[in-house]
Protein backbone atom coordinates (compact mmCIF):
# COMPACT_ATOMS: atom_id res chain seq x y z
CA UNK A 1 0.00 0.00 0.00
CA UNK A 2 2.48 2.45 1.20
CA UNK A 3 4.48 2.04 -2.62
CA UNK A 4 1.29 2.38 -4.24
CA UNK A 5 0.86 6.09 -2.44
CA UNK A 6 4.70 6.63 -3.54
CA UNK A 7 4.16 6.01 -6.70
CA UNK A 8 4.35 8.61 -8.84
CA UNK A 9 1.64 8.21 -11.36
CA UNK A 10 -0.53 7.87 -8.76
CA UNK A 11 0.14 11.27 -7.65
CA UNK A 12 0.15 13.01 -10.92
CA UNK A 13 -3.60 10.90 -11.33
CA UNK A 14 -4.96 12.94 -8.16
CA UNK A 15 -3.30 15.91 -8.80
CA UNK A 16 -4.86 16.14 -12.17
CA UNK A 17 -7.70 14.03 -13.37
CA UNK A 18 -9.48 13.46 -10.16
CA UNK A 19 -9.06 16.85 -9.44
CA UNK A 20 -11.20 17.99 -12.51
CA UNK A 21 -13.64 14.83 -11.48
CA UNK A 22 -14.18 16.51 -8.00
CA UNK A 23 -14.49 19.85 -9.45
CA UNK A 24 -17.12 18.59 -11.42
CA UNK A 25 -18.99 16.78 -9.01
CA UNK A 26 -18.82 19.26 -6.48
CA UNK A 27 -20.07 22.12 -8.84
CA UNK A 28 -22.74 20.18 -10.66
CA UNK A 29 -23.53 18.22 -7.57
CA UNK A 30 -24.35 21.65 -6.08
CA UNK A 31 -26.16 23.18 -8.56
CA UNK A 32 -28.95 20.33 -8.96
CA UNK A 33 -29.39 20.40 -5.17
CA UNK A 34 -29.72 23.73 -5.43
CA UNK A 35 -32.13 23.77 -8.57
CA UNK A 36 -33.89 20.67 -6.76
CA UNK A 37 -34.34 22.88 -3.49
CA UNK A 38 -36.20 25.98 -5.35
CA UNK A 39 -37.85 23.76 -7.87
CA UNK A 40 -39.55 22.29 -4.03
CA UNK A 41 -39.96 25.49 -2.83
CA UNK A 42 -42.04 26.99 -5.89
CA UNK A 43 -44.18 23.97 -5.84
CA UNK A 44 -45.21 24.32 -2.06
CA UNK A 45 -46.09 27.36 -2.57
CA UNK A 46 -45.73 28.70 0.82
CA UNK A 47 -42.16 29.30 0.80
CA UNK A 48 -41.85 32.19 -1.77
CA UNK A 49 -44.72 33.86 -0.51
CA UNK A 50 -43.39 34.93 2.75
CA UNK A 51 -40.14 35.96 1.70
CA UNK A 52 -38.93 39.57 3.01
CA UNK A 53 -35.48 40.52 1.68
CA UNK A 54 -35.66 42.23 5.31
CA UNK A 55 -36.57 39.95 7.61
CA UNK A 56 -33.90 37.28 5.71
CA UNK A 57 -31.06 39.54 6.22
CA UNK A 58 -31.84 40.28 9.37
CA UNK A 59 -31.80 36.99 10.82
CA UNK A 60 -28.93 36.09 8.90
CA UNK A 61 -26.78 39.00 10.02
CA UNK A 62 -27.72 38.36 13.71
CA UNK A 63 -26.93 34.51 13.49
CA UNK A 64 -23.85 34.98 11.61
CA UNK A 65 -22.53 37.25 14.17
CA UNK A 66 -21.08 35.48 17.28
CA UNK A 67 -23.41 35.78 20.09
CA UNK A 68 -25.86 38.09 18.04
CA UNK A 69 -28.59 35.58 19.01
CA UNK A 70 -30.40 34.63 22.26
CA UNK A 71 -29.09 31.08 21.58
CA UNK A 72 -25.79 31.77 21.08
CA UNK A 73 -25.13 33.86 24.07
CA UNK A 74 -26.91 30.31 26.09
CA UNK A 75 -24.00 28.13 24.61
CA UNK A 76 -20.34 30.11 24.80
CA UNK A 77 -18.23 27.24 24.26
CA UNK A 78 -20.58 25.74 21.83
CA UNK A 79 -20.35 29.20 20.10
CA UNK A 80 -16.57 29.59 20.38
CA UNK A 81 -16.15 26.56 18.75
CA UNK A 82 -17.85 26.86 15.61
CA UNK A 83 -17.26 30.15 14.74
CA UNK A 84 -13.43 29.59 14.94
CA UNK A 85 -14.17 25.43 12.96
CA UNK A 86 -16.27 26.77 10.30
CA UNK A 87 -14.04 29.89 9.83
CA UNK A 88 -10.65 27.86 9.56
CA UNK A 89 -12.54 25.23 7.80
CA UNK A 90 -13.54 27.27 4.83
CA UNK A 91 -10.30 30.46 5.02
CA UNK A 92 -7.62 27.95 5.81
CA UNK A 93 -7.33 26.16 2.39
CA UNK A 94 -8.30 28.96 0.46
CA UNK A 95 -5.38 31.11 1.15
CA UNK A 96 -2.81 28.23 2.31
CA UNK A 97 0.50 28.62 0.66
CA UNK A 98 1.02 25.52 -0.92
CA UNK A 99 -2.40 25.28 -1.99
CA UNK A 100 -1.97 28.61 -3.65
CA UNK A 101 1.57 27.32 -5.13
CA UNK A 102 -0.59 24.77 -6.55
CA UNK A 103 -3.35 27.01 -8.11
CA UNK A 104 -0.64 29.08 -9.68
CA UNK A 105 1.13 25.96 -11.16
CA UNK A 106 -1.44 24.87 -12.73
CA UNK A 107 -3.36 28.17 -13.94
CA UNK A 108 -1.76 30.37 -13.01
CA UNK A 109 -3.61 31.92 -10.23
CA UNK A 110 -2.60 33.47 -7.11
CA UNK A 111 -3.87 35.59 -4.57
CA UNK A 112 -3.11 36.46 -0.39
CA UNK A 113 -2.04 33.43 1.52
CA UNK A 114 -1.76 33.22 5.31
CA UNK A 115 0.95 32.94 7.43
CA UNK A 116 2.39 29.87 7.74
CA UNK A 117 2.23 29.64 11.53
CA UNK A 118 -1.33 31.13 11.32
CA UNK A 119 -2.57 28.54 8.60
CA UNK A 120 -1.04 25.75 11.40
CA UNK A 121 -3.46 27.35 14.08
CA UNK A 122 -6.19 27.32 12.26
CA UNK A 123 -5.40 23.61 11.13
CA UNK A 124 -5.00 22.37 14.39
CA UNK A 125 -8.69 24.58 15.52
CA UNK A 126 -10.29 22.62 13.02
CA UNK A 127 -8.67 19.19 13.93
CA UNK A 128 -9.38 19.67 17.57
CA UNK A 129 -12.67 21.31 16.82
CA UNK A 130 -13.79 17.50 15.14
CA UNK A 131 -12.50 15.84 18.58
CA UNK A 132 -14.85 18.30 20.51
CA UNK A 133 -17.62 17.77 18.49
CA UNK A 134 -17.45 13.78 18.44
CA UNK A 135 -16.93 13.86 22.22
CA UNK A 136 -20.17 16.06 22.41
CA UNK A 137 -22.26 13.88 19.90
CA UNK A 138 -21.18 10.74 22.25
CA UNK A 139 -21.34 12.17 25.88
CA UNK A 140 -24.25 15.45 25.03
CA UNK A 141 -27.93 13.67 26.00
CA UNK A 142 -29.94 15.86 23.83
CA UNK A 143 -27.15 15.58 20.92
CA UNK A 144 -27.14 12.01 20.90
CA UNK A 145 -30.43 11.38 20.46
CA UNK A 146 -30.17 13.23 16.90
CA UNK A 147 -27.08 12.04 16.03
CA UNK A 148 -26.88 9.47 12.83
CA UNK A 149 -23.88 6.80 11.92
CA UNK A 150 -23.16 9.07 9.07
CA UNK A 151 -22.91 12.52 11.42
CA UNK A 152 -19.34 10.65 12.44
CA UNK A 153 -18.92 9.66 9.01
CA UNK A 154 -18.99 13.39 8.32
CA UNK A 155 -16.96 14.39 11.11
CA UNK A 156 -14.27 12.21 9.87
CA UNK A 157 -14.64 13.90 6.06
CA UNK A 158 -14.10 17.04 7.82
CA UNK A 159 -11.52 15.47 9.91
CA UNK A 160 -8.88 13.91 7.51
CA UNK A 161 -8.13 16.58 5.20
CA UNK A 162 -6.65 18.82 7.66
CA UNK A 163 -5.15 15.75 9.85
CA UNK A 164 -3.15 14.37 6.59
CA UNK A 165 -2.31 18.14 5.81
CA UNK A 166 -1.04 18.72 8.69
CA UNK A 167 1.13 15.73 9.01
CA UNK A 168 2.08 16.03 5.14
CA UNK A 169 3.63 19.50 6.06
CA UNK A 170 4.98 18.64 9.03
CA UNK A 171 6.74 15.01 7.23
CA UNK A 172 5.26 13.31 10.10
CA UNK A 173 3.89 9.61 10.13
CA UNK A 174 4.53 8.69 6.31
CA UNK A 175 7.06 9.37 3.87
CA UNK A 176 5.86 13.40 2.55
CA UNK A 177 4.61 11.92 -0.94
CA UNK A 178 2.98 8.93 1.05
CA UNK A 179 1.06 11.75 3.36
CA UNK A 180 0.32 14.49 0.55
CA UNK A 181 -1.70 11.67 -1.40
CA UNK A 182 -3.40 10.44 1.11
CA UNK A 183 -4.25 14.56 2.20
CA UNK A 184 -5.19 15.18 -1.27
CA UNK A 185 -7.65 12.03 -2.25
CA UNK A 186 -9.14 13.08 1.74
CA UNK A 187 -9.94 17.08 0.43
CA UNK A 188 -11.50 15.34 -2.78
CA UNK A 189 -13.58 12.77 -0.76
CA UNK A 190 -14.59 16.32 0.95
CA UNK A 191 -15.63 18.34 -1.76
CA UNK A 192 -17.18 14.97 -3.77
CA UNK A 193 -19.23 14.52 -0.24
CA UNK A 194 -20.84 18.22 0.13
CA UNK A 195 -23.63 17.94 -2.26
CA UNK A 196 -24.84 14.67 -1.23
CA UNK A 197 -24.42 14.72 2.88
CA UNK A 198 -25.61 16.78 5.20
CA UNK A 199 -22.40 19.07 4.58
CA UNK A 200 -24.38 20.74 2.13
CA UNK A 201 -25.85 22.97 4.78
CA UNK A 202 -23.00 25.65 3.77
CA UNK A 203 -25.12 26.43 0.88
CA UNK A 204 -28.47 25.36 2.16
CA UNK A 205 -28.26 27.11 5.82
CA UNK A 206 -28.67 30.40 3.93
CA UNK A 207 -32.12 30.03 2.80
CA UNK A 208 -33.14 28.28 5.79
CA UNK A 209 -32.29 31.23 7.90
CA UNK A 210 -34.19 33.62 5.53
CA UNK A 211 -37.06 31.71 4.87
CA UNK A 212 -37.06 31.38 9.13
CA UNK A 213 -36.35 34.71 9.38
CA UNK A 214 -39.04 35.86 7.46
CA UNK A 215 -41.68 33.11 8.83
CA UNK A 216 -40.83 34.84 11.95
CA UNK A 217 -40.47 38.62 11.64
CA UNK A 218 -43.71 38.88 8.82
CA UNK A 219 -45.98 36.47 9.53
CA UNK A 220 -45.48 36.15 13.67
CA UNK A 221 -43.92 39.51 14.39
CA UNK A 222 -41.20 38.36 16.32
CA UNK A 223 -37.54 37.57 16.41
CA UNK A 224 -35.78 34.41 15.76
CA UNK A 225 -32.72 35.11 17.14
Amino acid sequence: MLEFLMSPAVYKFVRGPLVWVTFLVFIGGSIYRLYTMISSAKKEKVVFPYMSLKYSMRSILHWIIPFGSVNWRRHPVITIVTFLFHICLVFTPIFLLSHNILWYESWGISWWTLPEGLADVMTLIVVFSCVFFLFRRIIASEVRFVTYPSDFLILAIAFLPFFTGFLAYHQLLLPNRAMTILHILFGEAMLIAIPFSRIIHMLFGWFTRAYTGSEFGQVRHVKDY
